[in-house]
């Protein structure tokens, strides 16, 4: 057979398929992250190419819908990376990506203070890092200057300026100990690899906690993050954000008819709409508020009213809606569950025996790097 082969005979003949190099590159383009890691070890030419930053960003364009993936992290200490799109029951739908670099403290400092483009913020101890658990790639960075204090409560949020290429971790904390009740703001530019000072208005902002005393963590929708908080001036409740390009603070309404404390609420995307979750524990439901229009106030609308009375914890925090409209949420503990768009339970499924509540974030998967250049894997 060798020789038929060699000779190009009749029975068989070996030929090599090739493909031009931009179609090879438009084929990768289109792949999972997961098989592009794996991909990396074909030959020194594709290990190039999978990890240039340009073809990273590319990679991250091309994917307009992002398929979601929560990431757990537990005291036991356990980290579960789960995809949203998949049943809550399928175990290939689940990895468990580990931190490649030592902590400062134990699992039981470790907190996560927001994610953005496969970029995930833990903060342990003194110290936070920008960690991307599909890549290992991790930056540390130094906690803000004001943090010398440590009465003070911290609101942390991560967004992405587009016009700078640039990250931004946000700082924004109440000192309890302080008889003027100052808000502190500041946020940490990764391009120029220090924390910067913003000027505080005249009107002071107390941001939230939730309902287990966990300072909020900022959410992040269309170039700003936002807060749920308490300004003094006004005596009640707004929606504060932090525009990442402008580098301002403004203020948005809860809708005119809603009647829930902040405690028991929280900020979410519905359906690509800005959303508000809130707990009626009178009714055992959780409402659904959409924003139809962008910063309009009047567009809120209540959409949804889901029961938690089938759920043993009594508690439901929406995360995410899936591409066919299913909503996505936490159980509390270590637990998601799943709605359909009609308000039914789907399904629900706990990950860990532990007791204790976990560190959670929604993330997309993603080949990217930080601007710096600095970070390690």
């Amino acid at each position: 057979m060798r020789n038929n082969i060699a000779k190009g005979g009749n029975s068989m003949e070996m030929k090599i398929l090739y493909l031009p190099r931009e179609l090879i590159i438009q084929i990768l383009l289109r792949l999972p992250v997961k098989s592009l890691i794996r991909f990396k070890c074909v030959c020194k030419s594709w290990f190039s190419l999978i990890s240039d930053p340009h073809f990273a960003k590319t990679h991250f364009e091309l994917t307009t819908a992002h398929t979601h993936r929560i990431v757990f992290i537990t005291l036991t200490p356990q980290i579960r990376s789960i995809d949203l799109e998949a049943s809550l029951n399928d175990d290939s739908a689940s990895t468990s990506p580990k931190l490649n670099f030592l902590l400062p403290g134990s699992y039981f400092d470790l907190e996560i203070k927001g994610s953005c483009r496969g970029f995930i913020v833990l903060r342990c101890s003194s110290i936070i890092y920008l960690w991307n658990p599909s890549t290992g790639v991790h930056k540390q960075i130094p906690l803000p200057p004001f943090g010398s204090n440590l009465d003070a409560n911290y609101f942390f949020g991560f967004g992405y300026d587009h016009s700078k290429d640039d990250y931004l971790v946000v700082s924004m904390c109440d000192d309890p100990n302080s008889s003027t009740f100052l808000s502190h703001f500041e946020f940490f530019s990764l391009r120029a690899n220090t924390w910067k000072e913003l000027e505080c208005t005249a009107s002071t902002h107390f941001p939230y906690m939730n309902a287990c005393d966990d300072p909020r963590v900022g959410f992040l929708f269309n170039g700003a993050i936002y807060w749920m908080a308490y300004r003094r001036n006004i005596s009640g409740n707004i929606i504060v954000g932090f525009d990442l390009m402008d580098r301002k603070f403004f203020d948005m309404q809860f809708p005119d008819d809603f009647d829930h404390e902040p405690t028991y609420c929280g900020l979410w995307v519905f359906e690509e709409f800005l959303s508000l979750w809130a707990m009626d524990y009178e009714y055992d439901t959780v409402e659904v508020w959409v924003m139809k229009e962008y910063k309009v106030n009047s567009s809120w609308e209540k959409t949804l009213v889901l029961s938690i009375d089938d759920i043993p914890t009594q508690y439901f925090s929406p995360l995410s809606s899936t591409k066919i409209g299913d909503i996505i949420g936490i159980d509390g503990v270590t637990g998601l569950l799943k709605y359909n768009d009609k308000g039914q339970l789907l399904e629900h499924r706990s990950y860990c025996n532990d007791l204790y509540r976990s560190e959670m974030a929604l993330y997309s998967e993603s080949l990217l790097s930080l601007p710096d250049g600095n970070e390690q894997v």
